[in-house]
């Protein structure tokens, strides 16, 4: 939505019958007390990927935020403008953010991105040249992009934003039309970068069956179902606009699309951590693949999460309790507005819940114990309810407590709880989890790019990482980056768990914080999803490592024959 505050004020006033008015509403209810969320460890809903942590305009430049600010929240993804932007975006006196320029941040942390196109332009809402000078921007962001041989995440041209208010009809023709012949430009130019839309400002049945229907039978359908979350307590929604958009599909027999929301959260809510766990929650539970906090205010602070001065505020330590989950993402049961999130890490033993909504003395049910033995270590952190100008040095420690499991379940009161504050409850064995960091990492909870995670009861966390077959160029290739954290400088036996099924030797590139490559080599196993082990040395700095197993990747000349991945082990 990045736009200065009076366009924004302007804009959503036009729209409140559509996506909510900006006029200030409550983030919870006036009070509220004797709720209980429900969390079962038992039940599995996806792998840990931290689908929501990720933002609009959110990374400034090369070093805004830092790399070293962006590792610990585990960010999933981010829109940026496209390389040559003369975007100005919510006041700014220069544009900035280009998709290029931040690339390698991005990649350093293990983030993604999508290119908005139209932010090609310098105004919002966007002023239309004509088509001869559209289709020359195109052409011209595409092949920069497609001259950046080094930059790897680029996974998807976003063609227009928010089309159902800002694209000239009059001027262009229908917007179906202009989508179709984008589409087939970018297309003619980049035929293996994914395409992601229409980006609605608000989702509508009508509008988005009229744009699949003509998608279809054009031969234009996007890759990636991107629409846009911008009202006021709307979270409470989107589980119904996914089932439509869903029988949109089938009702017209398209294959099932990822669905990213590219913008989330309302202007005058953005910075409350309550609210943001409330779209966490939804986001986890209703199947979106990936989500970007909405770009209110100013570019390069990750929207609101930290300061002007870089430093965190209330809502970073939400973002920065989600990026610790690691595992799988268990079923959390919300009571009237007391919502949360949860992962299970059965490695190391550890229920990490992150919740919050309502008022009052309150509690979190935690059922299917059983790993964790008869008694169990609780603790319970707050984060207020303060804005993106203040700074939040740490979180606030609770409760801290051992309580016994009966049954497998405990529950966990939270007294006097603030509503727009938001809350961590960690649970592990008596006596702390059961290694003093983590060891243990997760292909599926990795970095997975041009690669697709499955499910099998052989795999360690009941996933893994297959299809690690491409090594054309930096648009296709293969590979998992791995965000680890070790205590000290020192090497590592690194214990790969793969599977290789073609009867010979595999490899793979091997390479750490964008160091040289060496190459490891899987023996064949039993088959595909049949798992075996091999090991290697790395030399790690203490704190955040990425590391890269690639078929393909820039600087490798890639990788033989097919491996699987399910987890690598630090020793």
């Amino acid at each position: 939505m990045h736009r200065t505050v009076k366009r924004a004020l302007t804009r959503l006033s036009a729209l409140a019958f559509a996506i909510g008015a900006l006029a200030a509403a409550p983030a919870a209810p006036a009070s509220a007390a004797d709720l209980t969320l429900g969390v079962d460890v038992g039940r599995v809903v996806r792998p840990a990927t931290q689908v929501a942590s990720g933002g609009l305009y959110g990374v400034g430049s090369d070093s805004q935020p830092s790399t070293d600010m962006l590792l610990p929240l585990n960010p999933t993804s981010f829109t940026q403008p496209p390389p040559g932007t003369t975007h100005l975006g919510n006041g700014a006196t220069e544009p900035c953010c280009d998709a290029l320029d931040v690339g390698h941040n991005l990649i350093r942390a293990g983030a993604q991105q999508f290119i908005r196109m139209p932010d090609i332009y310098p105004s919002f809402p966007y002023q239309w040249q004509g088509w001869d000078d559209w289709e020359e921007k195109v052409t011209t962001m595409v092949n920069d992009r497609l001259a950046a041989t080094e930059v790897t995440n680029v996974h998807g041209w976003e063609l227009w934003n928010e089309p159902d208010w800002t694209w000239d009809t009059a001027a262009a023709g229908p917007f179906n039309d202009g989508w179709t012949r984008t589409h087939d430009l970018v297309r003619s130019l980049d035929p293996v970068t994914p395409i992601v839309g229409p980006s609605w400002a608000y989702y509508d049945h009508g509008r988005m069956l009229s744009f699949m229907t003509h998608a279809k039978d054009t031969g234009t359908l996007p890759d990636v179902i991107v629409w846009h979350e911008l009202g006021n307590m709307d979270w409470d929604s989107f589980d119904d606009h996914v089932a439509d958009y869903r029988a949109i599909e089938s009702s017209l027999g398209i294959s099932p699309r990822p669905i990213a929301i590219n913008e989330y959260n309302s202007y005058d809510q953005m910075d409350i951590p309550s609210v943001a766990v409330h779209w966490m929650s939804v986001f986890e539970r209703h199947g979106a693949r990936e989500a970007h906090r909405a770009y209110w205010f100013e570019a390069g602070t990750f929207d609101g999460l930290f300061t002007l001065d870089g430093e965190p505020t209330a809502s970073y330590w939400v973002y920065r309790w989600y990026g610790a989950m690691t595992g799988n993402m268990v079923e959390t049961t919300p009571h009237s507005w007391l919502d949360g999130m949860a992962s299970y890490d059965s490695s190391r033993k550890i229920v990490n819940v992150v919740f919050g909504g309502d008022w009052g003395d309150n509690a979190v049910n935690v059922s299917g114990l059983g790993e964790l033995g008869s008694s169990v270590d609780v603790q319970v952190l707050y984060t207020p309810g303060s804005g993106r100008h203040t700074h939040v040095a740490a979180p606030t420690v609770v409760s801290e407590s051992t309580m016994a499991v009966s049954g497998g379940q405990i529950t966990v009161p939270v007294d006097g709880m603030n509503a727009e504050g938001a809350y961590q409850l960690l649970i592990t064995p008596a006596g702390g989890p059961t290694t003093p960091w983590q060891q243990v990492y997760e292909a599926e909870n990795a970095t997975v790019v041009n690669a697709n995670t499955f499910a099998s009861g052989g795999a360690s966390n009941g996933y893994y990482v297959g299809q690690i077959d491409g090594d054309a160029d930096m648009r296709s290739d293969s590979f998992v980056d791995f965000t680890v954290n070790v205590p000290e400088t020192r090497a590592y036996t690194m214990t790969i768990r793969y599977a290789n099924g073609t009867g010979s030797t595999a490899t793979h590139g091997l390479a750490y914080n964008g160091g040289a490559w060496s190459t490891v080599s899987y023996a064949p196993t039993a088959g595909w999803a049949q798992f075996d082990t091999t090991s290697v040395t790395v030399d790690l700095k203490a704190g955040y490592n990425v590391i890269r197993l690639a078929k393909g990747s820039p600087h490798f000349s890639g990788g033989t024959g097919y491996a699987e991945l399910d987890n690598i082990t630090l020793s």
